[in-house]
């Protein structure tokens, strides 16, 4: 037997009006568990924000602030958005069997 260490990606999507837009982008930020975010517009990408995994909440604010103000540019024009948000659950063990042939006698 084999064991891998993987890393298992989850998407969550939400529907966030405008006005709430940056409230809920500050959030996900503090809570520090996810890998991307993505704010959409019917099926189109306005805003992507890769956010680095392990930094702590009030960190990850500090160094964002430039790009939590473009959301809140963002928030101001739009009405309803909905954002996208990628998390990696660590320590996801995947066990693969070896493959066993028989010999001919």
């Amino acid at each position: 037997m084999v064991n891998k260490e993987k890393v298992k990606v989850t998407f969550e999507e939400m529907k966030v009006r405008g006005n709430q837009l940056v409230d809920k982008v500050k959030e996900v930020i503090e809570e520090g568990s996810a890998r991307r975010l993505l704010i959409k517009k019917d099926k189109r990408t306005l805003l992507e924000i890769p956010l680095s995994v392990g930094v702590g909440g009030a960190t990850a604010a500090i160094f964002l602030l430039p790009t939590l103000a473009a959301v809140g540019a963002l928030a101001a024009l739009v009405s309803d958005v909905d954002i996208i948000i990628e998390r990696e659950e660590e320590n996801v063990t995947v066990v693969e069997a070896e493959e066993v042939t028989e010999k001919e006698d």
